[in-house]
């Protein structure tokens, strides 16, 4: 987090712009600098929301492409900064918490102005500690010219009567931009420029987000649940609860790196990439023979290297999995390859990072450069993992050598 206690604290008067920014757009930004005008204010923090309250049951873009999206529209005006106070704050997102701790990294004779929608002045009773609420900050409800503005003053003034708080009126035409609309058009394929900066512009293109997923949509016949099931009866307890967390990992990563449907895929191989780890050598054979695994040099001396190639051919078969890129995932978790996919890289990551994980050294490292580049955690990984496995004699996967040498190349065109 920035250095906001310091960014604050000269600040008489402040302006809070909360909102999911999904994506923030030119009506946000209109918004924000016809209340910094008219109330003259030092400043207007954009405070993307973490898990909005009322948003519970809504898939939200994950919270740094919001707040980077928010940052980049943001940063050519001065009067603008943005916070993270509610991203980086655990649990649901409230109002109230976020006025409270504004309110501790401000000088005691701040004034707070809340910009809000006019529609939520009508459910303002509904949200979490309205009456204390109302005694913190001034509300400046924002709506675009037409709205049923006498009902809503009407609302507005009972309240004012009853709690005695600042409740400010402004028209803006610019909020007949929304990120409904923007979202649907970029799924669509329909153009967005002139609806936001052109920096989020680039940025939602570059990272796919907001893209048509539907035709793409991960075709399953087994359910997440029963997978689950047949995995607890694979797996040992331990084998199971790295399985979870590696899930877990490749999802939290696809959240940042891809897309909805990456998404997907990366829970559904992020559970399959061990499923054959603990067949007995028996079963193992028995089953390489009969889905025909072709078993090289390496892995007839180096048995642990069967189980993602086996892997993927039982996912394929026991678990009905029929997407391609998946089935890589899991068969390329353990070598890694050459110029491997977004979706490999980010469960060979996960395989290696996830949280039940016992700590070693370079551990923390590679968490670290996972949540900054793939492509660099992918090399520090292989050479870890490459010192590893040569210090302990034992046999190298020549894909392995393919994919270090792969990576490190890529680091020098960059």
């Amino acid at each position: 987090m920035r250095n906001e206690i310091a960014n604050f604290k000269d600040c008489k008067s402040i302006a809070i712009m909360g909102g999911t920014f999904d994506p923030i757009h030119y009506g946000h930004l209109v918004t924000a600098e016809a209340v910094r005008h008219r109330f003259q204010v030092d400043k207007v923090i954009f405070i993307p929301t973490g898990r909005p309250a009322h948003k519970a049951d809504k898939a939200v873009t994950h919270n740094e492409h919001r707040y980077l999206m928010t940052v980049l529209a943001t940063m050519r005006n001065e009067n603008f900064d943005v916070s993270r106070l509610e991203i980086d704050r655990p649990g649901m997102t409230y109002t109230i918490d976020t006025i409270e701790q504004l309110k501790k990294m401000c000088r005691e004779d701040v004034r707070l102005y809340f910009i809000t929608g006019a529609d939520a002045i009508h459910q303002i009773m509904s949200w979490k500690s309205p009456e204390r609420l109302l005694t913190l900050c001034d509300f400046v409800a924002v709506t675009r010219p037409g709205y049923r503005k006498n009902q809503m003053l009407e609302e507005i003034g009972e309240i004012r009567d009853k709690f005695a708080s600042r409740i400010h009126y402004m028209e803006v035409p610019a909020l007949a931009i929304s990120s409904s609309d923007i979202r649907a058009r970029a799924r669509q394929g329909m153009p967005i420029k002139y609806l936001v900066p052109q920096e989020v512009e680039d940025y939602i293109h570059k990272f796919g987000l907001y893209q048509n997923e539907k035709k793409n949509e991960v075709k399953l016949m087994l359910p997440i649940e029963v997978m689950q099931e047949k995995l607890q009866s694979a797996l040992s307890v331990k084998r199971y609860i790295h399985t979870m967390g590696v899930s877990e990992e490749a999802v939290r990563l696809a959240e940042i790196y891809g897309t909805t449907v990456e998404r997907q895929k990366a829970q559904v191989a992020g559970l399959l990439h061990d499923c054959a780890k603990d067949y007995p050598k028996e079963l193992r054979q028995r089953f390489c023979k009969e889905y025909k695994v072709k078993l090289d040099e390496v892995m007839e001396k180096q048995p642990d290297l069967i189980h993602p190639f086996l892997g993927a051919e039982v996912a394929k078969r026991e678990y009905k999995v029929k997407d391609e890129e998946i089935l890589n995932a899991i068969r390329y978790h353990t070598t890694g390859r050459a110029n491997m996919t977004l979706l490999e890289k980010i469960v060979f990551i996960a395989d290696y990072i996830e949280p039940n994980r016992e700590k070693f050294e370079g551990l923390e490292e590679a968490r670290r450069l996972a949540y900054l580049d793939l492509d660099m955690a992918m090399k520090f990984i292989l050479e870890e993992t490459i010192a590893f496995v040569q210090e302990r004699g034992r046999l190298l996967h020549p894909l392995s050598l393919e994919a270090l040498e792969y990576y490190k190349q890529k680091q020098i065109r960059q």
